[in-house]
């Protein structure tokens, strides 16, 4: 299995720092790639890193760490939660349990609970790891008159309709019946983010950005261009892809 892409929440430095050099006896099941000390910079980094295991204070500077899985969760599917806190209200261990959270530590962490929860992450991405994607030319999806097959290279980019999404390729477009959350869920992700709340992108044919305009230019093998329009938040996301 593949290390659990990592990012720490917490807002008080020596309860973060303790947390990342315990984590440092998991490198071969965790890999840190971020560490957030405030609500916005723990939001930016998760969209921006799509982690596949967050530890998370409850509280963060005034805010409340459940608003923002909320917030979250409206864009991406969540990832494994491990909530870090001083707290052990039953207010918040019945936010962990409606979210799904693989586990609640009460700090200081004890290192054998550490080890027991993400003993419990890394077994919950084994058991749900999807099918290998790889060498996947097409996919299928049910539209208003039936189904299609289109292949994964035509495909530039799906926009929230209601509860549908209209695809749009190269060719053209149509009116799928499956949500964004639902499409973000199979397709491929090392090809496909979420750039927005309404937009996912084929990142294999980005072309242009542009961070003035707000536009992406997005263009297939023969030349052929889509381009749309996307939030600012989700141009900054695209520009960090490609530095």
């Amino acid at each position: 299995m593949e290390k659990l892409k990592t990012i720490v929440v917490e807002d008080e430095r020596l309860p973060r720092l303790s947390l990342l050099r315990k984590l440092e006896d998991y490198r071969h099941t965790v890999e840190v790639v971020d560490a957030c000390d405030s609500y916005e910079s723990a939001r930016e980094s998760i969209l921006r890193h799509r982690p596949d295991l967050l530890f998370l204070d409850i509280q963060l500077q005034g805010h409340d760490s459940i608003e923002l899985l909320g917030e979250l969760k409206q864009t991406m599917p969540l990832p494994y939660i491990i909530f870090t806190t001083a707290y052990s209200e039953r207010k918040y261990l019945l936010s962990a349990i409606k979210l799904g959270a693989v586990d609640y530590l009460i700090k200081p962490i004890d290192k054998a609970q550490l080890a027991h929860a993400i003993a419990k992450a890394a077994g919950r991405a084994e058991a749900e790891a999807p099918t290998p994607l790889q060498g996947l030319e097409k996919m299928n999806f049910k539209s208003v008159n039936g189904k299609i097959r289109v292949a994964i290279s035509d495909i530039a980019y799906f926009k929230a309709e209601g509860n549908y999404a209209r695809m749009v390729t190269f060719s053209g477009q149509d009116l799928i019946l499956e949500n964004l959350l639902s499409l973000e869920q199979r397709l491929p992700e090392q090809t496909f983010i979420r750039a927005d709340r309404s937009t996912i992108i084929n990142t294999a044919k980005l072309y242009r950005l542009n961070n003035q305009q707000h536009t992406c230019t997005l263009q297939a093998d023969d030349g052929r261009i889509q381009q749309l329009k996307l939030s600012k938040s989700g141009i900054e996301l695209l520009m960090s892809i490609l530095q």
